[in-house]
């Protein structure tokens, strides 16, 4: 079995285990269990990074066995830059929420995990698959357990919140499967997706088959105006649910794009990159105006991680090197921060057991080591230098720049309401006086908070002082995408 079927076949035979013997009367053996489970799965990703060749831009670590021989469909895996860090990113992120959720989950603990730990699986399955239908397999399935997070274990309005995700992601799905099987008959049988990048096709099937693939990717991401879902779903959802969906969930459209969407369609790629960088830059502003004026904390988080997204999308579309790498290196410094982000609210949210705003105030005075960490991650936030929120968005502004002045302009305006609405957020629930009962009593971070919140820390400074391991992974494969993309397949 190779490196990449134990990435994601290591957490789901956790998660199957669990869901078959856990009980909630052994509550405590089921955690641990899970927590083994997501430190073997990222154990075995750990290879990865160091067996990588940086210098290829060709798939590695691939496997391939026949699947549903009838179709030609193949178990087809492999990484390349692109894709290869968010294997570890997940599985790291996984063992984090593992950890988050150990108290604050008392209700069917074994489900919960169990579904956290699927879920890890099948994303690395998405990142990983090299065959169309696998990735639509693994792609699709990533809803189940998600679903259930949110609609078991949400807020008031959960069930509410759960269909709508479902129905959101899954109903530009269905288009991305159409488009599947249109390239399917097309390549002569073969679900491919090298072969499918081969494909030579007219103008129209491009521009129809960039829409119907724009579909599924555009939601999850979200772009704007198709990013109403996310916000509400954030809301509702657990912790541990808001640190994935935002970390890991929202990079599985992002990387559609740069597997599918640009390389099998790059005429109408390169047609349209308006209409996207006009949507991204919408998504950078407007919606970081909307952040400003929230008064729950995860909503006005959940708004700045659209805005944070709609640079990874306007990196991708002004076709340069720096910008797709700095879209890259956004996605996994998103990761990182806005996860943390969610799980600082979630350790406010377990003392208090309120997200508003207006709830808060002075918590320093009663939490000063958590007010440190939670200082940090909204600096991160906002793209300060040092830290790995800035990294990706310098690359994607200098990028902007070079291809139009105007629009790094409206780009770099981002970081400013980045740092509004981040700051007076931190200003409000932080600092000043404490005014509220119920920050009196609060008491600050336990040993087991402190581990989850100083490994994310570490993350985050680390990848903003010393960013090369990160962007080395991606330069090869960049650079041979943006090739591919350059060239016509017009026949």
């Amino acid at each position: 079995m190779g490196l990449l079927s134990l990435a994601i076949w290591t957490p789901i035979v956790f998660g199957v285990l669990l869901l078959a013997f856990g009980s909630d009367r052994h509550a405590g053996a089921v955690r641990w269990l899970a927590l083994i489970g997501a430190l073997l799965g990222l154990a075995v990703t750990i290879p990865l990074i160091g067996g990588f060749d940086t210098g290829t831009a060709a798939m590695q670590f691939v496997e391939k066995a026949p699947w549903v021989a009838r179709f030609n469909m193949h178990y087809h895996l492999g990484v390349d830059g692109i894709s290869m860090w968010f294997v570890p990113l997940t599985a790291f992120i996984t063992v984090i929420v593992v950890i988050a959720s150990w108290e604050s989950i008392t209700e069917r603990v074994y489900q919960y995990m169990a579904a956290f730990l699927i879920l890890s699986g099948l994303m690395i399955g998405v990142f990983s698959a090299l065959d169309g239908m696998l990735f639509y397999v693994f792609f699709e399935a990533t809803l189940i357990p998600m679903y259930l997070i949110i609609g078991m274990w949400g807020g008031p309005n959960k069930i509410y919140a759960a269909f709508k995700f479902f129905l959101y992601t899954l109903l530009g799905s269905l288009l991305t499967l159409v488009a599947f099987i249109y390239l399917y008959n097309q390549s002569g049988g073969s679900f491919d997706i090298a072969a499918w990048h081969r494909l030579p096709l007219g103008a129209t099937a491009q521009t129809l088959l960039f829409f119907a693939l724009f579909a599924a990717f555009a939601v999850k991401v979200p772009m704007w105006p198709v990013h109403t879902w996310l916000p509400d779903v954030h809301v509702e959802a657990p912790t541990g649910g808001s640190a994935v969906l935002a970390a890991i969930m929202l990079k599985l459209g992002a990387y559609g794009f740069l597997r599918f969407s640009l390389p099998i369609a790059p005429d109408a790629a390169h047609e349209w990159a308006w209409l996207m960088i006009t949507l991204s830059l919408i998504a950078v502003i407007y919606v970081g105006l909307v952040a400003i004026v929230q008064k729950d904390m995860k909503k006005l988080v959940a708004y700045s991680s659209v805005a944070h997204m709609g640079f990874v999308t306007l990196g991708f579309f002004i076709f340069n090197d720096l910008g797709v790498s700095g879209g890259l290196a956004q996605m996994i410094a998103h990761g990182f921060v806005s996860g943390a982000m969610f799980l600082c609210i979630g350790v406010l949210y377990d003392r208090v057991h309120s997200r508003q705003i207006a709830d808060y105030g002075g918590v320093v005075n009663t939490m000063p080591k958590f007010a440190a960490f939670a200082l940090l991650f909204s600096m991160a936030n906002c793209g300060l230098p040092a830290t790995a929120g800035f990294i990706g968005e310098w690359m994607v502004i200098i990028a902007s720049v070079r291809f139009n002045f105007w629009i790094g302009l409206g780009a770099a305006l981002a970081l400013i309401l980045g740092a509004s609405y981040s700051l007076w957020m931190y200003k409000r629930v932080y600092l000043g006086p404490v005014v509220n009962d119920n920050v009196r009593g609060m008491s600050d971070i336990n040993a087991r908070e402190f581990l989850v919140l100083g490994v994310l820390a570490i993350a985050v400074l680390y990848m903003g002082v010393y960013p090369k391991p990160f962007t080395d992974v991606m330069d090869a494969s960049v650079t041979e995408l943006l090739r591919h993309v350059a060239q016509s397949k017009l026949n």
